[in-house]
């Protein structure tokens, strides 16, 4: 019972009182507990209450304070970064998926955010970046430019071209081509982007047809291209390439897709079999998301 409380972030005001912010799912919390305290013999209340004073809503408060959990993350990533130089791929991004997992698990039960949870997602953000830079390099730099809607038959049995040895949004962008604008897709993975060649449409990379604009990734800015911005599968599978591409607001399938990308880049012996693997993954997380709607 310890356990789960402490996992539901109660603070303990006392052995055997414990203290939630007012909320349905702190009473169901609580109302679990209880039954099971009850079962075993024991004895258990839920009484609900306000602070009658600022002093002592101060106190209450101060109960759930999680800087010194924040601060430990922080010095778990920035040890990251200083052996980052020295680490393999694979085992960096299961770091910083360690990392991103502990941090999703302290937000859950952070119910006063201050200035310590700022922190950590600055810090987050560094250490995503620092490992970006070390093993995708080259990624490109946001564009300010209105976006104007294609018309999807003009992109139909294309070649389309992006950076080789793919990431999150570029392995995205090419499984939405292929799903949703053009099927029969050929897709060239380039070693250099300046040999992209002039019949290809370039996407993900500075100067390329799509790319980053503004605060979209490449995979928004294609959606929003191609008037795909009502379906609510693409929108929220969206938001979860943005968050992975260039951090923001953190999505809960965000540390399991980048740990099966990086196990998947690690086993696979090029970009085709790579988008070959990530498909059905894609697949299966838009119709996930897109069965939400209802």
């Amino acid at each position: 019972m310890w356990r789960a409380l402490k996992a539901a972030g109660a603070g303990m005001m006392r052995d055997g009182a414990y203290l939630l912010p007012l909320s349905d799912r702190s009473r169901q919390v609580f109302e679990e507990q209880s039954v099971e305290i009850k079962d075993a013999g024991g004895l258990g209340h839920i009484v609900s209450f306000q602070a009658t004073s600022a002093a002592q809503q101060e106190s209450l408060v101060a109960l759930f304070d999680r800087t010194n959990e924040y601060s430990e993350v922080i010095q778990a990533l920035d040890g990251l970064k200083k052996k980052l130089p020295k680490m393999e791929e694979l085992a960096a991004r299961q770091e910083l998926t360690t990392a991103t997992r502990e941090v999703a698990a302290i937000v859950s039960r952070d119910f006063f955010p201050g200035e310590a949870r700022k922190q950590m997602e600055g810090a987050l953000a560094d250490a995503e970046a620092a490992i970006n830079a070390r093993f995708s390099p080259d990624e490109p730099s946001a564009t300010q430019r209105s976006l104007s809607r294609r018309n999807v038959e003009d992109y139909r049995g294309r070649t389309w071209a992006t950076r080789q040895h793919l990431w999150i949004d570029r392995v995205a962008s090419a499984w939405l081509i292929r799903r949703f604008i053009d099927p029969d897709a050929t897709f060239l993975w380039l070693k250099r982007v300046k040999d992209c060649p002039k019949r290809a449409v370039g996407f993900d990379f500075d100067a390329a047809e799509f790319t980053h604009v503004g605060p979209k990734v490449t995979f928004e800015v294609l959606v929003a291209s191609f008037d795909l911005e009502r379906d609510i599968g693409l929108v929220r599978l969206g938001a979860l390439i943005h968050h992975l591409d260039v951090g923001g607001i953190p999505v809960a399938e965000g540390p399991g897709l980048t740990t099966i990308m990086t196990g998947a880049r690690a086993l696979q012996k090029d970009d085709d079999a790579l988008l070959t693997a990530m498909t059905p993954v894609f697949d299966a997380l838009y119709a996930g998301y897109g069965s939400e709607k209802t």
